[in-house]
């Protein structure tokens, strides 16, 4: 008995159809058949070790903390003013009203009024000028507004009262005081009332000094940078003599010789070096961080965890290093 293999399948051909018969392709002859790799769609891409993005996330890290300085100083610096000086003002106010407010160097239990307690409010109408007077001049107070230097009397009190501000950064709240002319009023409110003032001069270092008041028991003397906007040289002062009634100025406890030199006008705040390098270190335990969550858990993941941190630790880190620069600028 004999088997005979099935036909395959063929469809039938139409009348006058020829039928080319089915043989081995010509092309392929000679070449063996190889087996076809297999293709895994799931393999995963392969994984770059960690050392190999430190470098870019360092380089990427150092930009923006150079572009977080500039944009500390000539924008986010202002709405940090503007807000402070708010929140101050309305706590100031209380003080005034239940009688609390500093009206020397000490405060109602002796202590040291504290560096960047509010004492003073100043209104220039000349420059509409409107800000709250901190106690103390170093680099940190004066990013709040300007401040009052301790070793004076406060004003409106009998003596000189010198009250320092920057030009540019943080507000610039003395960046035009270069307009005023002698006539215009300067008032300042403090604990012991208002107080009016009348600018006699404007004077530049190498200019001669002013006459001492001769109708008045007080003096207020405000002071700022002068020179390139961001690049001061020189200091610029508005002299202004009291024409309403001297207050008695407290005790004082100590002078000239006790201020820091952080206190003094284009110094720097030499307090600000531990901070910088405690925000440094955290700011570089962000970057590393971040380089092993884009490894771990990709870029996306990383960057939705981690910008708002670098941001948060940036800012803290860029204001650090403000306070490193001019007090005045």
């Amino acid at each position: 008995m004999t088997l005979v293999a099935p036909a395959p399948d063929v469809e039938p051909a139409e009348p006058g159809e020829t039928v080319a018969e089915v043989g081995p392709d010509p092309d392929d002859a000679g070449e063996p058949d190889l087996p076809a790799e297999p293709v895994d769609a799931a393999d995963p891409a392969p994984v770059l070790p960690l050392a190999l993005y430190l470098p870019g996330a360092a380089l990427s890290v150092l930009a923006v903390l150079i572009l977080g300085f500039l944009a500390q100083l000539t924008l986010v610096s202002q709405l940090a003013f503007e807000r402070r000086q708010e929140v101050t003002l309305a706590d100031f106010r209380i003080d005034l009203a239940t009688g609390t407010a500093p009206v020397g160097q000490a405060d109602q239990d002796g202590r040291l009024v504290p560096p960047g307690t509010a004492v003073a409010v100043l209104r220039i109408p000349a420059l509409k000028l409107r800000t709250v007077v901190f106690e103390g001049t170093t680099g940190g107070v004066l990013q709040a507004g300007p401040g009052h230097r301790r070793d004076t009397v406060l004003p409106g009190q009998s003596g000189t009262s010198v009250v320092m501000g920057r030009r540019a950064a943080y507000g610039g709240p003395f960046g035009r005081l270069n307009r005023l002319l002698p006539g215009d009023g300067i008032h300042a409110v403090t604990g012991q009332g208002e107080h009016t003032y009348r600018v006699t001069a404007v004077r530049r270092p190498g200019e001669p000094l002013p006459a001492p008041p001769e109708s008045s028991d007080g003096r207020l003397v405000l002071v700022t940078a002068d020179g390139p906007r961001w690049m001061p040289t020189d200091l610029l002062y508005v002299y202004a003599d009291l024409t309403s009634p001297a207050q008695p100025a407290a005790a004082r406890r100590f002078g000239t010789a006790s201020l820091p030199p952080s206190e003094q006008a284009l110094a720097t705040d030499r307090d600000a070096w531990m901070p910088l390098v405690l925000w440094t270190q955290l700011l570089l335990v962000a970057a590393l961080g971040l380089a092993w969550a884009r490894v771990r858990w990709g870029r996306w993941q990383a960057w939705i965890v981690g910008v708002p941190v670098l941001l948060y630790v940036g800012a803290s880190t860029v204001d650090a290093a403000a306070r490193l620069l001019p007090n005045l600028l």
